[in-house]
């Protein structure tokens, strides 16, 4: 067999939640795709390379369902290029662009000089997920369907409010017609307006303004009513509340067309991180209780949520300067996100199988992509993992522009050391 572009990677622990494999063995890669696995390697398979991977693990190329790439439009934060290789230094292969306002994804042009810059830089490969509204106004409705033609994978309202319920059915039905995924941030704007941090005690004894749990049941029981109406498939971003868990599970167990999804920071970190009013950990949603931290990992470890993300949100220095409620939301979360999930695993919250699929798999399935499986025939995004080495997160070294992070210090154990996009390694560590 022709050696063009061949790769055997050789000894590793491969884990395919798709197949439910877990074991050692060999894969072969030529040009961009897995072409077999173990023994079903043909013996006249000629590699151009080998590489051992013995004592590390063969992962799926984590899909990511959300991160904030900040171009076109805010440059100043950070561009594509370095988000991406950050991206895949920890074995993200897949990155979905979410909207803001500051760079809305409301024409065709803004999708493919986001995914034009993407491919330039060769790195993590980004899909997009276009605005709900022009400029994510709330007003007018996007063209959904020159987005759904240049290859959104979905549609978002990002943080922003939308006008009214009717402007939310109108554009349910628009997108139903398209077939395109409405990632929908469950957040009732005229509870949480002016909030910084989670409603309870400790927000009156810091005197910051509050955002209630109430403020995404009451989202969450609009949207599943919507969903009831209309039959329009809506995935729920970045859950925060306990209180949700039900709704969205009885929602499931009527059949309804709902998935939903956690940020990694928010199944670990509580509003007592803010007690010292650390800009650091000011996200929204805001971190709540350590009741609802639990209540997300029993969900997550049940099913009723189907996936976690990065939420990756960086931002200049300055964004973070000053009093808390001024300050910038969000996390700079792609170098995190595998090590956060593992610790699940060591928690004993998920599995290792869980954790992997949850990552890979599963988001894949929910932006109807065939990505995340090591399966022969499927495109070869893929990653190798030392589960042994022990580390410090500095979040001055992190690859990312943003260095806005809370768990610099934190002790993590394991780390991505090569990952490979289309069969071609784009980020190596090893010698």
């Amino acid at each position: 067999m022709s050696n063009s572009k061949a790769l055997l990677i050789k000894n590793g622990r491969v884990i395919d939640p798709a197949s439910q494999f877990d074991g050692i063995a060999d894969i072969a890669i030529k040009k961009n795709k897995i072409i077999a696995i173990g023994s079903a390697i043909p013996k006249n398979f000629k590699p151009a390379s080998v590489i051992d991977a013995k004592d590390l693990w063969v992962l799926p190329g984590i899909i990511d369902l959300s991160a904030y790439l900040r171009e076109p439009g805010q440059e100043n934060k950070t561009r594509i290029n370095f988000e991406t290789y950050a991206a895949a230094s920890a074995g993200i292969t897949r990155i979905c662009c979410m909207p803001e306002v500051d760079s809305p994804i409301d024409g065709g042009a803004t999708v493919k000089l986001i995914k034009s810059k993407a491919k330039q830089a060769g790195y993590a490969r980004v899909s997009v997920i276009g605005s709900l509204t022009q400029g994510l106004a709330g007003e007018q409705l996007s063209h959904m369907g020159s987005l759904k033609y240049v290859g959104c994978v979905g549609v978002s309202q990002g943080h922003e409010k939308i006008r009214d319920l009717a402007t939310l059915r109108k554009a349910m039905e628009y997108a139903g017609t398209f077939d395109l995924p409405l990632f929908l941030h469950p957040i009732e704007h005229s509870l949480a307006e002016t909030g910084g941090m989670h409603e309870g005690a400790l927000s009156t004894r810091l005197g910051l303004a509050p955002i209630p749990a109430a403020s995404e049941t009451i989202a969450i029981a609009q949207i599943i009513a919507l969903v009831e109406l209309t039959k329009t498939p809506v995935h729920f971003c970045r859950l925060s509340s306990a209180a949700s868990i039900p709704l969205l599970k009885d929602a499931k167990d009527k059949g309804l067309p709902i998935t939903a999804d956690v940020a990694a920071h928010q199944l670990f970190l509580t509003e007592m991180d803010v007690a010292d009013y650390n800009p650091l950990c000011h996200t929204i949603p805001p971190l709540r209780t350590m009741a609802d931290r639990d209540a997300l990992r029993q969900a997550v470890a049940d099913g009723v949520i189907d996936a976690i993300c990065s939420d990756h949100q960086p931002h200049e220095v300055d964004a973070k300067l000053s009093p808390f409620e001024e300050t910038s939301p969000g996390i700079s979360a792609f170098e995190t996100l595998l090590p956060l999930v593992l610790r699940l695993v060591s928690e004993d919250v998920l599995t290792e199988m869980q954790a992997i699929d949850l990552l890979t798999s599963k988001p894949a399935q929910l932006i109807n992509s065939q990505a995340g499986k090591l399966q022969a025939g499927k495109v070869a995004d893929l990653s190798l993992f030392d589960p042994q080495t022990m580390w410090q997160l500095n979040a001055n070294k992190l690859l990312s522009e943003g260095k806005n992070t809370p768990f610099s210090g934190w002790g993590f154990e394991g780390k991505t050391v090569q990952t490979f996009v289309k069969g071609k390694s784009v980020y190596c560590v090893r010698q």
